[in-house]
């Protein structure tokens, strides 16, 4: 396999000192590594940025950047797309990590959703760090086995939605146990 393992997914922010306070003291995140140019290095384009990385313990990281004299919303995100769609994931290593994890973010004054269930494949929270960007802490909920099963049935997911876009079409494959794409309820 050509790629390994995720080295970081790049955002933007709107403060870089507001952004590492969260990262680090909410999240604690390590603050790995910061860089700056006044020129972007991939296209030359001149835009003043710094670029800072926060470090998990698998060695990825979520990196930002804050470039002020460029225009667009500062989370960078499509205006088209729900806000539910983009965001970061962070998975954690239990139930009982989550459930502290959302305790500490209440307490923090932080809006939290969650716990939710999905499908009891992940259970997850959710949440906005402070320009915006929705990030969910999970943690997996099945057996080991179910991922061969999700990687199997992955393609007929993708051709019945590919042929019908309507997921109360899915009992053709899946029967009655529909597995992760059951509708929520």
């Amino acid at each position: 396999m050509l790629c390994k393992k995720l080295h970081h997914a790049a955002f933007r922010c709107k403060d870089a000192a507001e952004t590492v306070q969260f990262y680090t003291e909410v999240l604690g995140l390590k603050f790995a590594h910061a860089m700056g140019e006044d020129h972007v290095p991939s296209t030359g384009k001149y835009s003043p940025h710094i670029h800072i990385f926060f470090e998990m313990d698998d060695g990825s990281n979520i990196a930002f950047f804050e470039c002020p004299q460029d225009e667009g919303e500062a989370s960078g995100r499509d205006a088209r797309t729900p806000g539910w769609i983009q965001h970061f994931a962070f998975e954690v290593d239990s139930l009982e990590t989550l459930e502290q994890a959302r305790r500490d973010l209440l307490a923090k004054g932080l809006k939290v959703v969650g716990p939710t269930n999905h499908d009891d494949f992940i259970t997850s929270i959710y949440f906005f760090d402070p320009s915006g960007h929705r990030l969910e802490l999970t943690v997996r909920t099945c057996e080991p086995q179910r991922y061969a099963q999700f990687e199997a049935e992955a393609p007929e997911v993708l051709a019945l939605w590919n042929e019908t876009h309507d997921w109360s079409q899915r009992a053709k494959v899946f029967g009655a146990q529909t597995g992760y794409v059951r509708a929520p309820g």
